[in-house]
């Protein structure tokens, strides 16, 4: 149940991250589709370009090219595994807290502390398997 719990957040937290970019940038994610998506978001290093090229990075990186998109899949991952009664590693759950912990100290305020309890979770359930014969109650 608590990988199910942590899954669930990880999965809410992608998917609203990725629900709120659409919102506030549909606009311009529309004008990659209008100019055939085929290198949309141009790669150039460093800070230079127009406020055009900069708006699309700022699209691209906050939204598909986010973490959203690996923590929706990690979630479904988690799901999966917890469904079939296998144990999550506690090192992915201290992964998970820990980027979200250093996540939310730098943008404050903001949901990454949300993360971090996925990221306990996951630990917890990782040490009741450990401690269980049967990894499908601990999940």
């Amino acid at each position: 149940m608590l990988l199910r719990w942590a899954s669930g957040i990880m999965i809410v937290l992608g998917l609203g991250h990725l629900s709120l970019v659409t919102l506030s940038a549909g606009e311009e994610i529309a004008g990659w589709a209008e100019r055939g998506l085929w290198a949309a978001v141009p790669l150039t290093l460093g800070g230079g370009g127009d406020a055009a090229t900069m708006s699309t990075k700022l699209t691209f990186w906050s939204g598909p090219g986010s973490f959203s998109v690996p923590l929706v899949v990690l979630g479904c991952l988690i799901w999966h595994l917890a469904g079939r009664g296998v144990a999550v590693p506690a090192a992915v759950g201290w992964a998970v807290a820990a980027w979200c912990v250093v996540g939310g100290v730098l943008l404050v305020p903001s949901p990454f502390f949300v993360g971090a309890v996925a990221g306990v979770l996951i630990v917890v359930a990782a040490r009741k398997s450990t401690h269980s014969d049967d990894p499908v109650t601990a999940a």
